[in-house]
């Protein structure tokens, strides 16, 4: 197994062997192409980097992802401009999520040992956005985190732990304020 499959995998894995190298490369190249490119184009490119686009998903440029294997984003997602993924580690999107502008989601921490960090020390967690989620603008979700199915997350918080289904969350750390009650589904 190479370290590129290690990635995909969610183990630790060397961010600077050729095979990770040449990953990162490929995807600064089709998010410059991208960039550029028509609204009914992008999905195309946004699929030669990522582990799954779902149909009818729309990601607004600028996106800006490290590796894109480790990211999967379901059916009629809305990714607003401005989002951020750090995907050392794998980062799930359900279906029907909307992600506002300038929302940043990280998978990697480094240690507050300074000596540490010189050597780039690096750990990571994956994240997940469950079905109809709706991060508002310049949410911060932090590794590991899971935010449940159906819930809000209101603008400007930052998600420091999983957020249960059906919430709505706010604040810096988030906090539920509420549990969100449904309504019949949408035939």
């Amino acid at each position: 197994m190479n370290e590129l499959d290690k990635l995909r995998n969610g183990e630790p894995f060397d961010g600077w062997a050729p095979e990770v190298v040449a990953q990162r490369d490929l995807v600064a190249q089709v998010l410059q192409r991208v960039s550029t490119a028509p609204l009914d184009q992008r999905a195309d490119l946004y699929r030669e980097i990522l582990g799954g686009l779902g149909d009818g998903s729309v990601i607004q440029v600028p996106f800006v992802c490290e590796f894109g294997v480790t990211i999967t984003i379901g059916r009629s997602c809305f990714l607003n401009s401005g989002v951020t993924v750090l995907d050392g580690d794998r980062v799930t999107i359900g279906d029907h999520v909307l992600v506002g502008p300038n929302c940043q989601i990280y998978t990697a921490g480094h240690p507050l040992d300074y000596r540490r960090r010189r050597d780039w020390e690096v750990t990571t967690s994956p994240v997940t956005i469950e079905d109809d989620v709706w991060l508002g603008g310049n949410v911060i979700v932090q590794p590991g985190v899971t935010v449940g199915a159906r819930s809000v997350v209101a603008a400007g918080s930052v998600v420091t732990r999983d957020i249960p289904p059906d919430s709505l969350a706010l604040g810096s750390p988030a906090r539920v304020i509420r549990t969100l009650t449904s309504e019949p589904p949408l035939q």
